[in-house]
Parts: structure tokens; C-alpha cells; sequence
């Protein structure tokens, strides 16, 4: 008899050591392709979310790197930062570090925020709501980001927490409470950031009911990732209409 190989298409993530969400999650996003689409997942240490120097230190590129590294030897077809670090330190730090991954490690690389720039001008989002568990310093850097891109946000809510671990403690009916406030400004779209947040399970029920588009970072980065390795994020469901109003992918990536 000959067998067939298989080799669908892998994805590999770069995960903040302290998340727990993300990685459960994911899994059950591709749970649909069966062996078509694979998330593997690399760790490097990420235990506070501030703009302490410690914090910020957390993010410098060797040790990202060295878990790309890591990432490289199981051979998938994309990489990405499954984190949200650039929206509080810019657009420009996620593109030199998804050059830097692929310079090192010879394969195509991308990120949450990256994917959410992409979402926002397929989308054609102008008024923006932001879901966090941040700190009052983070929301505003990340405000002040998004206003560069031309996107105000018309409506926030936070938790003041400087976790990381801490973050996934939070029940996505907590989340959804959070979530539902900031629908009442009626933005455009509404943005859960953080990839360590349980807003994934209860985005479709808070759309159904508001007709708000609710975009999770777990489900954005997953979309994405699905959509720049050929298949079709529509193919997902249960987790909100970001698989349907996925970014198509860039015609110079994995394919």
C-alpha cells in the first residue's frame, strides 16, 4: 500500500509565556481544517503589560527570535506574533520585527496588530470601540495609535490590570458586559485587544444583538494567518464574523 503524506498548511505562534487563551483557543479556531491547517506554538517570556522598563523590555527582539528559531524547525508556512504589543508602541515595530523573523528564519511572518491594520482598511473602519485589560497609560498610547491611522476611538472600557496572566482570569461574560458598553456608541466595529481575553466566545451573541462587528485578537490573528496560507477563514464559525470579514491575503505570501 502507499500511503499519502500528510502536510497541510502550519502556522506557527509566537505566544507570550503567561497566555493561556491563545493557544486553547486557536486550536479550535483550525479545528475545522481537520490536517489542512496546523497552529504550533513557541513561548518567550511576557509576564507584565506596562510601559515600566521591565515591561517594555520583555519585547526586544533576541529572545522573539530565538523562539522563531524554535518555531523554524517544525517548517510551517507563516509565522506570527500572536501579541498586541504594537498597539501601544506602533505599527513600525511589528514590520521590523516580522523583516527581522524572516531574515532569520527564511519564512514569511506576520502579527495580530499587522492583521488588524489589514481588517481595518479592508473593513473601511473609521470609528473604532476598544476592549482591554490594560492600564490607563496603554489605552492611551494605543488611542493615540490608532488616531495616526485614521481611526478615532469613539468609545473604550479597561480593566486596569497590568497582568498578563491575570488577564485570562476574567470570564468572557465579564468581557461581554465590557464589550456591550462600548457598543453603545455604535462604532464602527469593536475591537477586543489582547490575545490573553475571553472576548472570542461571546463575540457572535454581542453582534447578533447590536450589529456591531466584535473583533477579537485571538480571531483576527487566526483569521489572517488562515486567509495568508491559502484556505478560506469563512470556513470557521461560532467565534464572530471576523472569519468572514477577513483581510484577503497578500499575493506575495504562503501560498
Amino acid at each position: 500500500m502507499t500511503w499519502t503524506p500528510v502536510d497541510g498548511r502550519r502556522v506557527g505562534m509566537l505566544t507570550p509565556s503567561s497566555n493561556t487563551v491563545l493557544e486553547p483557543y486557536t486550536s479550535a479556531m483550525f479545528a475545522p481544517f481537520g490536517d489542512e491547517a496546523t497552529a504550533i506554538f513557541g513561548r518567550f517570556r511576557v509576564v507584565e503589560i506596562s510601559m515600566s522598563a521591565a515591561s517594555q523590555s520583555q519585547f526586544t527582539l533576541e529572545p522573539i527570535l530565538e523562539a522563531a528559531d524554535r518555531l523554524a524547525e517544525a517548517k510551517p508556512h507563516l509565522i506570527a506574533w500572536n501579541g498586541t504589543s504594537a498597539s501601544w508602541l506602533g505599527l513600525d515595530k511589528d514590520r521590523a520585527l516580522c523583516a527581522a523573523i524572516t531574515e532569520r528564519t527564511g519564512v514569511p511572518a506576520t502579527s495580530t496588530i499587522l492583521a488588524y491594520d489589514a481588517l481595518f482598511r479592508a473593513m473601511g473602519v473609521r470609528r473604532l470601540g476598544v476592549v482591554t485589560p490594560y492600564i490607563a497609560d496603554i489605552e492611551q498610547r494605543m488611542i493615540a495609535n490608532y488616531a495616526g491611522q485614521g481611526i478615532e476611538v469613539v468609545s473604550s472600557a479597561r480593566l486596569d490590570d497590568k497582568g498578563n496572566y491575570s488577564f485570562a482570569t476574567y470570564p468572557p461574560e465579564q468581557v461581554g458586559a465590557m464589550i456591550e458598553r462600548v457598543a453603545e456608541a455604535r462604532p464602527d466595529a469593536i475591537a477586543v485587544v489582547c490575545t490573553n481575553f475571553r472576548g472570542a466566545p461571546v463575540a457572535a451573541r454581542i453582534e447578533d444583538a447590536t450589529g456591531i462587528p466584535v473583533l477579537d485578537s485571538v480571531a483576527v490573528t487566526a483569521a489572517h494567518c488562515l486567509a495568508m496560507t491559502g484556505l478560506d477563514p469563512a470556513r470557521v464559525t461560532g467565534w464572530g464574523s471576523v472569519f468572514r470579514h477577513a483581510a484577503s491575503p497578500d499575493p506575495s505570501g504562503p501560498h
